[in-house]
């Protein structure tokens, strides 16, 4: 099962700055595919909603990044700005307890 692109939208700055955070520096195509790989296919992000969320965390001065020649082509790399790594614990937990008030909302039990 493939998760409903309006699920995904909520969490996407939160997911996009938890990979940052444990893998340092990244391109957005290896963020798509590590979140593919992660979550076993069931996340698919699209470059239409990939690049305007990681323009909009570097605007919010979250996300820095730095471009680097690849034979002729340039990539850009995105990394954590020293607010980005606060703001990353910061929205997993967030994003933690949301999921715990969801769960009693809709009365999830829980094996």
């Amino acid at each position: 099962m493939i998760y409903s692109s309006e699920l995904i939208k909520g969490t996407l700055k939160t997911i996009i700055l938890k990979l940052l955070q444990d893998n340092k520096r990244m391109y957005g195509y290896e963020i798509t595919q590590k979140v593919k790989e992660l979550t076993k296919e069931r996340i698919q992000i699209t470059e239409g909603a990939l690049y305007p969320t990681l323009h909009a965390l570097e605007k919010e001065g979250l996300v820095t990044t730095e471009s680097e020649y690849i034979g002729k082509r340039i990539r850009k790399y995105y990394s954590l700005s020293e607010n980005g790594t606060t703001k990353a614990q910061e929205k997993v937990n967030e994003l933690a307890e949301f999921m715990n008030t969801m769960k009693f909302l809709l009365d999830i039990k829980t094996a």
